[in-house]
Order: C-alpha cells, then structure tokens, then sequence
C-alpha cells in the first residue's frame, strides 16, 4: 500500500561537505551512486576527519563537475568542485584543493578519494583513535551528552556494525558513518521543529531521501520501521535502525547558524533518534515523486529482534558503566 512519495533526493560527493539535490538517484549496495565517494584526512591524528570533531567542514559545499558513470566506487572516483565559504571554488584535480581545506579546517588536512575495497588504509583507526573513540568522554561529545545525562541506548546497533566501530573509523569500501542510505520522513521533521517553534532545515539531518506521508500515524512514522523493508521507485531497502543523532544537526551550515535547541528537542522528543539507517536490499532507479510502500516486519523476527536488543542493552549498560567508573 502506497503511504507518500519521495519528497527530496541528497547525495553528498564529500563525507562532512554540503551536497546537494538530485532529481533520480540509482541505488545499489553503497548506496545513492556517488554518495561519499571523497572524504577529509586529518593528517595529525591520521584519521577520516567528521563534522563531529570539525564542523566547520559544513560551511563548504561539494558537487560532481560532470555526470557519475554506473561504474563509479571505490577506485574510480569522479572530480568534484568544492564551494568554500568565501566564494573560491577549487577542483579535486588542482593540488591547491589540499591547502584551501587545510585553511578552512584549520589544521592540516588532505581530500582523499575512496580507495579500492580491500585497501582499508583510509578506514582503520590508530590505536589511539581506537580508545578515545570507545570513552565515554567522546561518546558524549560526539550525541552532545552532559554528565549528568545518560549515554544514547546503542542496543539498536548490530554487533557486527560495534566491532567495526572499534577497528574503523567508517566501513571499509564506504566514507559513510554506518549504513548505506539515510531515510527521514518530513513528518519528523516538522515535529522537531514544532518542539523549538521553529522550521528546521532538512539540511541539518543530512538525508539521501526525504519522504513526505499521506497520512503519517505518528508524529515520528519511521521510528516504527526497524525490520521492515521500504519500496521506493525501483529500489528496496531493508530498515537497519533508527538514525542515533550527535551534534551535527545543531552545527552552523550556510545560510543557518549554530542552534543547540535542536541536539536536546530531539534528546527529548525523539530519544536521540530522527529517521532510520537502511541497507539496500535491492538496487534501482528513485526519482523524486516516487510512490514509498512500507512493508512491515514479521512478527517473529520482531521478537526475534526485541530479545537480542534486550540482551545488548544489558551487556551495553554493563561496559558502559565499568568504563564511565574506570574513568573518573
């Protein structure tokens, strides 16, 4: 049964960089088709660098110079034009690109293309990323947690998507945070915004794929979806979990400032979680004005599923609480 239609089509060329819209998108196991495909290295602490730790990254935009090829991926990776905050727009092919970034991030950086597969070089963490990654120091800076405040449930997350989060800084063969596509509906996005009175840019969640509901049951629809598989123009995707939200939302981007009631609405309104991280489970061609169909999760696998989720969050609690103590 048909519920909406897909509302806006995002692919951002550059991980941390503003994208941009797209009116059709091909989807297959990475993703939109050129989705991430360039990141920033953080030279002094030899990492994949996020908006997380510089935000200022978001201030530049990024866009393909020419149409991506099916084929572009991992060692074959189209020139991008970067629009820095001052107007200066620089070409992935001019080495000046290097140290435009390096002025604006204000360290020393460097865009990187996304190697081939098995080169995972660009994706593995220095064992001193691995533990400051892991503390529960970063991890409340990172969902902009107080101390007083309880850590975000990760019971959500696969352990197979944890472990990697412990060895790589994004999956290997992707520049992306988790998971392939990000889905939000603009449904949660209003409510979101009815929480601070205010309209809240789509750009601050960062989406490959906006869908607008007919008649949404809820004010957070897509919350509901963990299991079930969307249908969408001719792709499928497979719901992973819900989108767990850290600070970049409330960053400065261009045209809107920095706004820090949007980090605690969605604490507080939607338990640190607005839209859904979904795997594609069968690729194809979305065009904006697509009908969406949501096909729901079977009642055992849901079970299947609450009772694993319970188990980590137990075990999760476990550690967190050892380490939180360890640490003071």
């Amino acid at each position: 049964m048909t519920i909406g239609q897909v509302a806006q089509l995002w692919r951002y060329p550059v991980k941390s960089l503003g994208g941009g819209q797209v009116e059709h998108a091909e989807l297959g196991p990475r993703g939109v088709l050129g989705d991430r495909l360039w990141a920033v290295r953080d030279l002094e602490r030899d990492v994949t660098a996020s908006a997380r730790q510089l935000p200022v990254l978001l201030t530049a935009t990024a866009r393909y110079v020419g149409p991506v090829s099916a084929d572009a991926g991992p060692g074959n990776v189209p020139e991008v034009e970067i629009t820095f905050p001052d107007g200066t727009v620089v070409s992935s092919s001019d080495d000046g690109v290097h140290a435009k970034l390096s002025e604006l991030a204000g360290r020393d950086v460097r865009l990187t293309a996304l190697p081939p597969a098995e080169d995972t070089s660009l994706h593995k963490l220095t064992s001193a990323e691995r533990s400051e990654t892991m503390s529960p120091a970063f991890l409340r800076a990172a969902f902009g947690v107080a101390d007083d405040e309880k850590l975000p449930d990760l019971s959500m997350v696969r352990v197979s998507d944890m472990v990697n989060f412990a060895r790589y800084s994004t999956p290997p063969g992707m520049f992306v945070d988790l998971a392939p596509v990000h889905v939000l509906s603009t449904t949660s996005l209003a409510t979101i915004g009815a929480e601070i009175s205010s309209d809240v840019d789509v750009r601050r969640f960062r989406p490959n794929v906006l869908l607008a509901l007919d008649n949404p049951d809820d004010e957070l629809p897509e919350s509901h979806w963990t299991g079930a598989r969307v249908v969408l123009g001719e792709a499928v995707l497979d719901v992973m979990m819900p989108t767990i939200r850290c600070v970049v939302p409330s960053r400065a981007q261009p045209g809107f400032d920095v706004d820090r009631r949007i980090t605690k609405a969605v604490a507080v309104r939607a338990q640190r979680c607005l839209g859904v991280y979904c795997g594609v489970d069968s690729g194809g061609t979305v065009r904006v004005g697509d009908d969406v169909a949501v096909r729901p999760v079977g009642v055992g696998r849901k079970a299947i599923a609450d009772a694993a989720r319970r188990t980590k969050r137990l075990t999760f609690g476990l550690l967190t609480g050892a380490t939180e103590r360890l640490s003071r």
